[in-house]
């Protein structure tokens, strides 16, 4: 049978937030599909063919909590960027077919209503993959709460 090319790869997934407060226990967890933007397409694009050689590995988190589009290229309100902590590949629906990107940010100052996050090629500026704004994650960072984002980019 002939696929279309309408049926050809897509870009989707979603992103996990769970807060733990200093014991370890989770305070809140959430789970939200995420978007991919036009310039993060345009990107994963030149790394199959390595025009682009610069790889997705930084998550960004920040409190604003406007809609996003496609065609943004930047959180609204970043307060923090990180190198993800685990940086791998899981399987989906077939082997390694998911990018998977996992950060624990902890060790700020005062508090923070977290609602919104996106994944970067570079520690700052630099192009994002994807990104999207929830519900505010209250995160006590003086109590020792730990906020871990899981983001999964699934090829399908």
């Amino acid at each position: 049978m002939r696929r279309s090319l309408r049926e050809g790869p897509k870009l989707r997934g979603e992103i996990e937030l769970v807060v733990y407060d200093r014991f370890g226990r989770v305070v809140d967890r959430r789970v939200v599909k995420n978007v991919i933007t036009d310039v993060g397409k345009a990107q994963v694009a030149g790394l199959i063919n390595g025009v682009v050689t610069t790889p997705f590995k930084y998550i960004a988190i920040g409190t604003s909590g406007n809609t996003f589009s496609a065609s943004d290229t930047a959180l609204h309100n970043e307060t923090h960027r990180e190198q993800a902590d685990t940086i791998d590949r899981v399987t989906t629906s077939v082997t390694n077919d998911t990018a998977r990107l996992v950060k624990t940010f902890s060790g700020y100052t005062g508090t923070e209503g977290i609602n919104e996050s996106g994944v970067f090629d570079a520690t700052s500026g630099g192009n994002m993959l994807c990104a999207q704004s929830f519900a505010v994650v209250n995160v006590d960072w003086d109590a020792g709460d730990s906020l871990q984002i899981t983001w999964k980019i699934q090829v399908s």
